[in-house]
């Protein structure tokens, strides 16, 4: 199985990998061509799997030896018993999922941690045409115009805060990072985050996962 090197991947990616413990059970949803989850493979010993809507993407990853299932990731992740997974990630995708609370239970549910990742709604960039302009804003993360989005929701740092705490999540880490949708550099941002960073990384737990 031929795995990419760490830095021929996304740079959200590459943040991302770096969380995740050696030997551990991996779920990746949305996972594309299959980039992380074959690099987790050869690099930390990860016992991996993916779910990917896309049928050419799932076909890319199933021809590079990895199990990766083709369908919806809101039905399939219904499949897997409790605890199957030491981490789940999400990545870029829930903006565009219609229920986030009820998946991110689901996940939460199968995983022990969850690694959400999302493009940042509050960069400054935003901010600046929202009030200039006065319109919806778009740029390198959210190019899109209103009307022909695939996003139906968009999320700061701080919406996301405050979700996991009302629907009762402990954020056991939040990176921040500046980087471009596919671009494979970028860096972590720690002063002023909210308004500097492109992309926030969480990383969730249930607040009863050890007993508090």
């Amino acid at each position: 199985m031929a795995s990419p090197q760490p830095e021929h991947i996304r740079f959200d990616l590459q943040v991302i990998a770096s969380l995740i413990e050696p030997g551990s059970r991996v779920l990746d949803l949305g996972c594309g061509s299959g980039d992380l989850l074959a690099w987790l493979a050869a690099a930390r010993d990860v016992r991996g799997a993916g779910i990917e809507q896309d049928k050419d993407k799932a076909a890319r990853c199933i021809a590079r030896g990895l199990s990766v299932l083709q369908g919806d990731l809101n039905a399939e992740v219904e499949d897997y018993p409790d605890a199957s997974f030491d981490y789940v990630i999400l990545s870029q995708t829930l903006q565009q999922v219609y229920e986030p609370a009820r998946l991110l239970r689901s996940l939460a549910r199968i995983g022990r941690r969850v690694i959400v990742s999302f493009p940042n709604f509050s960069h400054w960039t935003i901010r600046l045409q929202l009030l200039w302009r006065g319109m919806a804003p778009k740029n390198d993360q959210l190019p899109y115009s209103w009307y022909d989005t695939p996003n139906i929701r968009v999320i700061t740092l701080a919406d996301f805060r405050r979700f996991a705490r009302d629907v009762g999540y402990r954020i056991v880490r939040e990176i921040a990072i500046d980087t471009d949708t596919a671009s494979r550099s970028g860096k972590v941002v720690e002063f002023l985050a909210d308004w500097r960073a492109t992309y926030g990384i969480f990383i969730i737990e249930q607040k009863n996962s050890d007993g508090a």
